[in-house]
């Protein structure tokens, strides 16, 4: 029976986990599941070992505060894998904390140790690959052009594919619904608003982004605004929203998240354009056909530092995965209400102009894994070519 130790510190994780158990079950029905993970984890059989909630944190001011519950945790998790011996620990994301559980197991036995998500070491901080080697025998890749540099450092790395591509969609009839529940017209041009899932984010791009709309409403006074929040900043957006001209609507998650989350898909799929920080919500609307603007910034000191340490020449997803420039996108100084109001429009107006994104975006997706195995049933297969090659050449104990 193949035994497998999972950790998943959140949302995010919790939804790579509980699809890619969902893959080795369906490859081996008598695999047992030990580790932590969320509710969606759960329902696919782990029992975790203690709430996933625990390890939910960002930043310096919210870690310092729990760093001794966190190592206790850590420790915890590491001391349960060497008691139980699984044939691999698999870490979801999570790099701060997952990657010293690993550490410690390594210290202490042979369990074969694989971390799901690479590190972005394309887009800065390259030594991070390196410095995984002595710690991760396995890395699985959302990206197509991630292997090469894991590989690099001497890890095996397996390309998955990304769950955006199995992510659920709307249908045309549930835009269509969509749109008359919220009285919006159904030949009225729709933009998605998307400033960002962190307070801080938001509170920096609302502004600019509803002075970017005013002009745009300006010229097309017929377009409707929807803007879907993140539970943790819907408030916020609802409030630096409400000024802005077009009577925007807010899908707040908080009071019905199952009905704010049909709103959502249904959203994207009935969407004309979308105006977006940067971050994986361009694969979202590359998804659903969607053309975009992305515009980001970050204050003065954040802005000097990245910018030395990015090696591309873009951030957006859609454009680094299809090799292409076709989203524009507005970063740093550049995030101006005059040029992103432009860019919106021309992408209103003119078919010349969309006609390159929607083919990157459609390249994307076919180079993400779209019409191919779920990224989960992919993620299992190559887990346990992992575990029979270590099956078939073991290792010795440290």
């Amino acid at each position: 029976m193949t035994r497998i130790f999972l950790i998943a510190g959140e949302a995010s994780g919790d939804a790579l986990g509980a699809a890619l158990m969902a893959g080795l079950r369906q490859i081996d029905p008598k695999v047992a599941f030990f580790g932590v993970g969320g509710p969606q984890m759960a329902a696919e059989g782990l029992e975790s070992l203690f709430p996933m909630d625990e390890l939910s944190v960002m930043g310096i001011a919210e870690v310092l505060p729990r760093y001794s519950a966190l190592m206790r945790r850590i420790n915890q998790c590491a001391a349960e894998v060497v008691r139980l011996s699984p044939d691999a620990l698999i870490t979801i994301d999570s790099p701060d904390f997952c990657l010293r559980v690993a550490r410690r197991v390594k210290a202490q036995s042979h369990v074969r140790t694989v971390h799901y998500v690479a590190p972005t070491v394309w887009a800065w901080r390259p030594g991070r690959a390196g410095r995984m080697a002595g710690v991760i025998d396995q890395v699985l890749a959302l990206f197509p052009f991630e292997p090469p540099y894991m590989e690099a450092a001497g890890l095996r790395c397996d390309f998955v594919g990304h769950p955006v591509v199995a992510a659920p969609r709307a249908t045309p009839e549930d835009a269509l619904a969509f749109r008359a529940r919220h009285g919006i017209d159904p030949e009225a041009p729709l933009c998605l608003v998307l400033p960002g899932s962190r307070r801080g984010e938001v509170a920096r791009l609302a502004p600019v982004f509803g002075q970017a709309l005013q002009t745009v409403l300006a010229q097309h006074p017929e377009l409707r605004i929807v803007l879907p929040a993140a539970p943790g900043v819907a408030e916020l957006v609802a409030g630096l929203s409400a000024g802005w001209p077009g009577t925007p609507l807010v899908i707040d998650p908080r009071a019905d998240p199952a009905g704010a989350a049909r709103d959502k898909r249904a959203a994207f799929a009935a969407a004309d354009l979308a105006l977006a920080a940067s971050g994986t919500v361009s694969l979202e609307l590359a998804a659903t056909d969607t053309p975009m603007v992305i515009a980001y910034d970050m204050n003065w000191l954040s802005r000097q530092i990245i910018g030395r340490m990015l090696r591309l020449p873009t951030v957006t997803l859609v454009n680094i995965v299809s090799e292409t420039l076709a989203v524009p996108e507005f970063l740093g100084a550049d995030c101006q209400p005059g040029p992103i109001a432009a860019a919106l429009c021309l992408l209103l107006e003119d078919p010349a102009y969309r006609a390159p994104q929607l083919e990157a975006m459609r390249l994307t997706m076919e180079r993400l894994g779209q019409g191919g195995e779920k990224p989960g049933l992919r993620a299992a297969r190559a887990v346990l070519d992992g575990i029979d090659s270590d099956r078939r050449e073991p290792r010795g104990t440290p």
